[in-house]
């Protein structure tokens, strides 16, 4: 270590000052170094710089870039709850476009609750990201106070990528058309009788997935008799189930749970009440999460390419040209609906 950089670290927080003096480079030459400017600087002052910041534990001030510039090199991605792996896939990809293009991805939790993710985007405004990417699924309570936070934070330079209507750019997955798609399958199996568990009413994932399951099971002479309420996870999924069970089951029904997470706690509560999932109740699912291929027996769900479209979401973010890809969904049949006859 020299004695300029010795004499530096005295200080328990080194500065942009401190690298310039022990680099022996003025404090603009320093700063276009470590703060990405894309003015040219010479190899040798470069190397000194990176070294003078290296021995000193220096660390950019990346507040004070993202004011500098006006945006910094993070992306925001608001999602309901990290504990999902239906978000943990859409996490995945933005992650991997992140690190293609040298950039952070912060992650927030919404919950869902739409106060919350109010307060979350008008937090990130202070902080400048380049953009925002919103992939939890919104009610009409919701709709209003994120939009205009959205707006908001656009008239600041940031750019928006929402899963469903709201921001500059929209990643588009046709929840009802393919969970129309899986209600005709599971019609032509043979089934007549089901129960759909979803969430609340008026959340817009679930309100496509049960509408268009519902109409896809009637085109091919099934009913969907009752539908219960809940929430996004595994636990909902096993107490709506229990009290359909409760309400009576008949053998041969075909269970629609909004997702795959429901539908895994929805097999929980068939096996505790001394039922058989397959042969006596049948259970469906949506997402094709991995568990959903791990579970005995495998679940029949739709497959939406999750990671991909996290891909999609970041480089919408990134790309001046970027264009929308249609994601591709897929219905996978597995041993959960064995069929009937």
């Amino acid at each position: 270590m020299t004695d300029a950089v010795r004499r530096a670290g005295r200080a328990s927080t080194p500065t942009l000052h401190d690298v310039a003096r022990a680099a022996g480079v003025s404090l603009a030459t320093a700063s276009r170094v470590l703060n990405g400017s894309e003015r040219k600087v010479a190899e040798s002052f470069r190397e000194r710089v990176e070294q003078a910041a290296a021995e000193l534990g220096y660390t950019a001030n990346v507040s004070a870039q993202a004011i500098a510039r006006g945006t910094s090199q993070v992306i925001a991605l608001l999602v309901a709850d990290i504990a999902d792996p239906y978000f943990g896939l859409i996490a995945s990809g933005v992650a991997r476009g992140a690190d293609e293009e040298g950039l952070i991805v912060t992650v927030a939790i919404t919950e869902r609750e739409p106060q919350r993710e109010a307060r979350i985007l008008h937090a990130l405004r202070g902080q400048r990201p380049r953009g925002v990417i919103l992939a939890a699924s919104r009610s009409g309570e919701s709709e209003k106070v994120t939009v205009d936070e959205l707006t908001a934070f656009r008239a600041l330079g940031g750019r928006t990528v929402t899963f469903g209507p709201g921001g500059d750019r929209t990643i588009g997955i046709d929840n009802r058309g393919g969970a129309e798609r899986l209600g005709r399958a599971m019609a032509q199996r043979g089934y007549r009788r089901a129960v759909a568990l979803g969430a609340a009413e008026g959340v817009r994932t679930s309100d496509d997935r049960l509408s268009g399951f519902a109409a896809g099971f009637a085109a091919d002479g099934g009913e969907v008799s009752r539908v219960y309420r809940g929430t996004f996870e595994r636990e909902s999924g096993a107490a709506t189930m229990a009290a359909a069970l409760a309400d009576g089951i008949e053998p041969g029904t075909l269970v629609f749970a909004l997702s795959d997470v429901v539908a895994i706690g929805a097999m929980t509560a068939i096996r505790d009440a001394g039922r058989t999932v397959g042969s006596d109740i049948a259970v469906c699912g949506f997402d094709d999460v991995p568990v959903s291929r791990d579970v005995t027996p495998q679940l029949t769900t739709v497959r939406v390419p999750l990671s991909d479209l996290g891909y999609q979401a970041f480089r919408a973010i990134v790309d001046a040209d970027w264009q929308s890809v249609p994601a591709d969904l897929e219905v996978l049949v597995r041993a959960s609906t064995p069929g009937i006859g």
